[in-house]
């Protein structure tokens, strides 16, 4: 653990070094100041590709802590959450899986070779600007390789400094309180070094204990219990340099977080009605990144990015606390090198063509018996390219992923894989004053088994396969600003799709059930349809309501031969699902009510009795105050998360929390 703390400290030492140098050379060269203009606009619906966005105050305003809880509000997405504010977060993109999903941070993927899951819970959204989410890809050519090799993509964009005239420091505080013993405070600090450079240093730490309570079926009647085991504390910091050129930019981060968990487990009675889940984590992870953009003509543009990461995992239960486990203590070290060059070729006007070549090598070691320390060498070349026209826009791309793996036993390796991966995309806008746009893509991509999957002590198999997908979407988008009326800006957006996922990697028991082995046997189709409307009304001048409303229907049916239940839904996916946001604003005040329903659905594919899950739904309320201090800016917000007591879990037996509250004080000097 030492060595990652010298790691942290050294990284920071050269993040200082490197702002100082930067600058001294800024400095030595005389410029015009100009006054930064910052341009704001709505770009959702001018997407080629299916795009949801919370950003800004919207993002703000919500009573959410996480990522994962601000996902939950966008249509064809569900959130599995293990219960809890300490409990794991996934996301599951249209029903093709966590590991299809892929998670961007200020650009760059953030890897986990182990199991190929990143827990969005914990991504606070306290220096985040904008969440997004694309099914496909993003509607740009300009990109890394790795940017076209999902199913689905988040997109986690971080706060950039932005200074008022004459400013060159900004600060900003936030203190948060509530139920669960919730302590959390978190420190922003920026500065401007001269017009071209600027730094920031972000700080939160948050403790909970975790404990809440709920109610289970006890022989025929209700019963309450208390959630224990899930406290949690952590640290995150983050430092950033930011810079621009002469027709680019350059930003570099640097990100450590470190956590010590308890994981509550599911409630199965052990003894005499005592629920005992004493299974502790810890998470010690660290990365530095970077990017570089510049156009160089008007025909040729740069993007190059680089990254190095280390993350630490120690997991251990003991029976002697827990007599339903058996004894695992645990350690894992991830180390990821990530490199990328995105090249854009603008050769007319209305034609832009991108080469992208990117590199990433993995390593995973453990303290496991027989393991065999696997090393992932991949890389990806992309072509891809674009023409806009007035009324129709194409964009095409193939990817290609070439990885190869050893191990330290010569022979355990899994073979060399070699895949070309293709995307259509198109859009058509029939008529030049009406912003109505027609959409479509197909996209074929795959995703290659984690480590785990592949050499996992007792359960791996070297011999897996990928596992395949094939999206097919069809789509309308619509939106309109008025001048003159109540109702000042309408978005409307809507999709039908059809997924196939082939191979599918599933866990299957053998002879000894603490041994499984994973193989490829599924087959899934998803059927669905996704919309989503944001409007903007002015009922009186300083009365200000923003509405946003996401349905999701979705028909996700395993079809995997010699099933006994051939073509049931497959776990967790509901048929019905959807959310609303309704933001108030008068003066200085600010009213946020949030609703989110999912729909029935089974926790396993055979869909009988035993296995159905009934349908739930939250409502969130918050109301906050805006002050002005001297030359501070003061917001008090109060939040009733849960507003009716709703018990309901997200996965069978994790029960979340009932009507709970949260305070926040957020001081700002900017």
């Amino acid at each position: 653990m030492k060595r990652i703390y010298y790691l942290f400290f050294i990284l920071t030492a050269v993040g200082g070094i490197t702002t100082r140098i930067f600058a001294q050379e800024a400095d030595s060269v005389k410029t015009n100041s100009l006054d930064e203009i910052i341009v704001v606009g709505n770009r959702t619906a001018k997407e080629i590709i299916p795009v949801q966005q919370l950003s800004g105050e919207e993002l703000e305003k919500l009573s959410v802590h996480s990522v994962a809880d601000a996902i939950r509000y966008f249509s064809g997405v569900q959130i599995k959450d293990y219960g809890g504010i300490g409990g794991l977060k996934t996301v599951n993109i249209r029903s093709m899986g966590s590991q299809h999903a892929g998670i961007f941070y200020d650009g760059i993927e953030l890897g986990n070779a182990q199991n190929g899951i990143i827990d969005l819970g914990r991504f606070s959204l306290d220096n985040m600007e904008a969440i997004s989410l694309y099914n496909g890809q993003k509607s740009v050519v300009f990109q890394p390789a790795k940017d076209f090799g999902s199913a689905g993509s988040v997109y986690m964009t971080t706060r950039i400094p932005a200074f008022e005239s004459g400013k060159i420091n900004n600060y900003k505080l936030a203190l948060k309180t509530g139920s669960f013993d919730l302590k959390n405070i978190s420190l922003l600090w920026e500065h401007k070094f001269n017009r071209n450079i600027s730094a920031q240093l972000n700080a939160e730490w948050m403790y909970t204990s975790g404990k809440y309570k709920f109610s289970y079926k006890k022989t025929g009647y209700d019963t309450t219990e208390t959630r224990k085991n899930g406290d949690v504390r952590t640290l995150r910091i983050e430092s950033g340099l930011f810079g621009k050129v002469e027709n680019g930019e350059w930003k570099a981060k640097m990100y450590f977080y470190n956590s010590g968990r308890g994981f509550p487990g599911a409630y199965v009675r052990e003894e005499g009605g005592k629920f005992i889940h004493q299974d502790r984590q810890w998470d010690t992870d660290v990365f530095l990144q970077s990017s570089f953009r510049k156009a160089f003509t008007e025909k040729y543009s740069m993007l190059l990015s680089g990254k190095y990461s280390y993350d630490y995992l120690h997991y251990m239960s003991d029976p002697r606390l827990d007599v339903s486990t058996m004894y695992i203590d645990n350690r894992y070290r991830q180390q990821e090198v990530y490199l990328s060059s995105a090249n854009q070729f603008s050769f007319l006007p209305f034609w832009q063509t991108d080469m992208s070549v990117d590199f990433q090598w993995n390593k995973l070691d453990a303290d496991l018996t027989d393991f065999v320390y696997p090393n992932r060498y991949t890389t990806l070349a992309a072509l891809a390219t674009a023409l806009h026209f007035n009324k129709f826009k194409l964009q095409a791309s193939l990817l290609g992923t070439f990885v190869r793996e050893t191990t330290r036993l010569g022979y355990g390796a899994a073979g060399n894989k070699n895949e070309y991966t293709p995307t259509l995309v198109a859009s058509y806008r029939p008529w030049q004053k009406t912003d109505l746009n027609f959409r479509g893509f197909y996209k074929r991509i795959f995703r290659m088994p984690t480590l785990n999957d592949l050499y996992y002590t007792f359960i791996g198999n070297a011999n897996l396969d990928p596992e395949y997908t094939n999206q097919y979407d069809i789509g309308v988008t619509f939106n309109r600003t008025f001048k003159a009326s109540v109702l000042r800006y309408i978005e409307i957006q809507t999709d039908a799709y059809f997924n196939q996922v082939e191979n599918k990697i599933v866990a299957v028991p053998t002879s000894n059930q603490f041994r499984w082995t994973m193989l490829n046997l599924g087959y899934v189709e998803i059927r669905g349809l996704d919309a989503s409307v944001k409007s903007n009304w002015l009922p009186y001048e300083n009365l200000q309501l923003n509405l946003m409303m996401n349905y999701t229907y979705q028909k996700a049916q395993e079809f995997t031969a010699d099933n006994d239940y051939y073509g049931g839904q497959i776990p967790y996916i509901p048929w019905h699902s959807g959310s609303l946001i309704t933001n108030i604003t008068y003066g200085k005040w600010d009213l946020n009510y949030s609703f989110i329903y999912t729909g029935e659905r089974y926790h396993r594919v055979a869909n009988i009795p035993e296995n159905y899950i009934k349908s739930w739904y939250t409502s969130d309320l918050s109301l906050s105050r805006r002050f002005k201090l001297h030359k501070s800016g003061i917001r008090l917000t109060a939040e009733v998360n849960n507003l009716f007591n709703q018990q309901y879990e997200v996965v069978l037996r994790y029960p979340m929390p009932g009507t709970n509250f949260r305070f926040t004080i957020n001081v700002s000097f900017i």
